[in-house]
Formats: structure tokens, sequence, C-alpha cells
């Protein structure tokens, strides 16, 4: 039996890997639709194989709540490095960032932990993160005010349904996807749904379209909306504003104020035209419906006119032609009785 030796292995030298890669990181994600800047970091983050807590040190950050404070505050040199590896322009890392058209008053405190009965720093959908092709955590989510999901008609969650504890993906030391519990593991996607009441769930979108549309701006309407809904709690929970309650907290008070008898608690004493549009959002369930029946509005006017101009008498036009030929006529015969 003979044996027959195995070809040795030829060996080259090639280039270095630094001198052949790209400057940049090797995956790039795409920011989402209303995507929180800390939610794409995270993706971010996964896509390059590094844990959410092991990339705080990548930008030099403190490992605690690192994240959500970049929503608040992107450091310049921070911003040039992740444009610069990226190749994601500064404006559309600032469009991430909080407050942008959002009223800052009423986002969801950075808090940690905390009891049951307390607010989180961040709230979600779990059947948007379900139908999200890689699932991502929405700006608007990080408001006190908005305790409903409109698409899915579902309460919003500020808990892992499994353990109880908050968003944490900041703290996450294994490559795992942001939709699993920094804490438990448990698929954040699988939670049950919480269901809200119509009436409140209307009101919810109501205020959210309020807010959205004045901006929140430094006038004494604005002032006032943000006293008011700050103190929605007031008769409830005396002792607390609304950005210091659990979801289902606030979405006790929606509740409770979508049945009051006064519904005109947004607008009282307000005399402005921003208190008139929130009345009228307010009566049209929704800003949504108030431009649609404004359109239908529009639109019947259109038709009455119509059906008017076609019965009105409207006068046959002028034959300029033949009125002209009419005239030469009668000017012809004119000529041949004068020369008779």
């Amino acid at each position: 039996m003979t044996t027959v030796d195995a070809p040795a292995p030829t060996i080259s030298i090639r280039e270095h890997y630094r001198d052949v890669a790209s400057d940049r990181w090797p995956v790039t994600v795409v920011p989402q639709a209303d995507e929180l800047l800390s939610s794409w970091l995270h993706r971010l983050a996964h896509a390059n194989g590094v844990p959410p807590r092991a990339f705080a040190r990548v930008l030099r950050r403190n490992a605690v709540m690192w994240s959500p404070a970049l929503d608040f505050r992107l450091p310049g040199e921070i911003a040039k490095l992740l444009s610069a590896n990226t190749g994601i322009a500064p404006d559309e890392l600032a469009a991430m960032m909080l407050p942008h058209a959002l009223p800052r008053q009423l986002l969801l405190p950075l808090r940690n932990g905390g009891h049951r009965t307390e607010s989180t720093w961040l709230q979600f959908c779990s059947y948007c993160l379900a139908e999200d092709a890689q699932p991502y955590f929405r700006r608007r989510w990080r408001l006190a005010t908005r305790v409903s999901c409109s698409k899915h008609s579902c309460r919003l969650r500020d808990r892992c349904p499994s353990c109880q504890s908050c968003i944490a993906v900041f703290d996450q030391a294994e490559l795992v996807p942001q939709h699993y519990c920094a804490r438990c593991g448990y698929d954040l996607r699988r939670a049950s749904r919480i269901g809200i009441s119509p009436a409140a769930r209307q009101l919810d979108r109501c205020i959210d379209d309020i807010c959205r549309l004045e901006g929140m701006r430094n006038t004494p309407s604005s002032r006032s909306l943000i006293r008011r809904l700050l103190n929605l709690p007031d008769g409830i929970y005396s002792t607390a504003n609304l950005i210091s309650l659990s979801t289902a907290a606030r979405a006790h008070c929606i509740a409770w104020a979508a049945n009051r008898p006064d519904d005109d608690w947004l607008t009282a004493g307000d005399e402005t035209a921003a208190a008139q549009w929130r009345l009228l959002i307010l009566a049209a369930k929704g800003h949504r419906r108030l431009i649609e029946r404004f359109a239908d509005c529009l639109e019947k006017r259109r038709e009455l006119r119509e059906r008017q101009a076609k019965t009105t008498v409207q006068p046959k036009p002028v034959d300029v032609a033949a009125l002209l030929g009419a005239y030469a006529r009668v000017m012809e015969r004119g000529r041949r009785r004068r020369s008779a």
C-alpha cells in the first residue's frame, strides 16, 4: 500500500487588510421613518458585530444610558465619526434627534428602572416591531402624551412583559437584535395586545395631532396647552404630573379625560386661533378627519357650481363671420338702389 503525499499549501504574501478595505465600517444601516437616533445606533452596532455596551466605547461614551443621551445632544466629534464611517449625512443624523418638532417638556424622562407606576424613557408597540423588516423604535414613542398605536389600535408598552424591566438596549452586552430584552432575553415582538377604549384612542390621536401642528412654540397658547397636559393626572394621581407616570397610568388619565362631560378642557379660557383649531380637531376626532371634511365640503361646492352652470340659460355665442357677411350683403343692396 503506497501513500500519496498531499501537495504542500501555497503561501503568498497579500496586501494588508487596512490597505484594501474601505475607510467606512463594513455595514451601513439606513435610518427608517421616524427612527430614534439611539435605535439607529443600536442597529448599526449589531450589524457591524459589536454589542451596544461595547459600541459606547467606540464612540468614547459612558456606558450608562449612553445612546438615549445622544438623542438629545450629539457632540460634533461623534457626528463627524458616524458620518465618516457610515456615509449618513449630518442632517440625516440630526433629523433622528430630539427634540425635532416634538415638545421637549412632554418627553419621557431618562430613567433606567423605577417602580411599575413610574415612567420609563421609551415605549413600544409589539405589532409595529413584528411588522418591521428590521425592528426599530420610533421617535414619537418618547412622548408622554402618546399612549396608543394609531396603526394597530392598541395601547403602547413601556416594559418587558416577562421581567417588567424598561427598554435597556444601551446596556446589552450580548450580540442580539435590539427587540430582545436586555435583562431576560424576551422577544418584545411576542408581547400580547393591550386594548384601549375607542374614546381614549381618539383623544390620544387628537392630542398628538394638536402637538404636531402647533409645534409647541414658545407662545402663551402653547405654554398653556403644555401645562394642561402635564396636569392631566390631577384628580387621579394628585402628586404626579404626566411625564412621571407609567404608560398604563397615563392611559388611565387619557381615558378619564375622554369621558369628562366638559370636553373643552384643552381650550378653556383660551380665545386664540390655535384654540379654535384644537376645538375643530377634537370635534372631528382628528386632524386627518378634519381635512377630509374640508375636502368633502369643497368638492360639494364645486359640484353645486357645476349644476348651477348647467341649469342657467346661457346666451348663444355670436357668429362673427355670419354677422359680417350679412352686413356686407345689406350694404351691397343699398348701393344698388342708390345707383338705380
